[in-house]
């Protein structure tokens, strides 16, 4: 499992906005991945996810690094921001919008 772990890490640092969610964005196989892409899309930046359905390696071993049982999770600048309540929070007292914004890469 050391591997996931690694994986986990990759995509974590590699990514400074990334969600870990039931499904895919256009897509989301339950309800509280569906709020919190709904969140995220409302910023209008990119952001990377992973598929914890298709990678069942990494819906075992993520919970026990994050120390956060449930999906999804969303991770910005390699720190833990929470889950769907978390995430629909924010995005609703205007913090998530400000925190993807300053996490985004600049297109220039």
């Amino acid at each position: 499992m050391s591997n996931t772990i690694e994986t986990i890490k990759e995509q974590i640092t590699g990514n400074p906005i990334l969600l870990y969610m039931k499904g895919n964005p256009r897509m989301p196989q339950c309800g509280f991945s569906a709020q919190a892409v709904q969140a995220l899309m409302s910023c209008g930046e990119r952001f990377a996810f992973v598929n914890i359905l298709e990678n069942p390696d990494i819906r075992a071993e993520l919970p026990k690094y994050a120390n956060w049982p449930t999906f999804p999770q969303l991770w910005v600048n390699g720190e833990l921001v929470g889950g769907c309540d978390i995430i629909v929070e924010m995005a609703a007292n205007g913090e998530l919008q400000s925190l993807i914004k300053d996490a985004a890469p600049s297109e220039e």
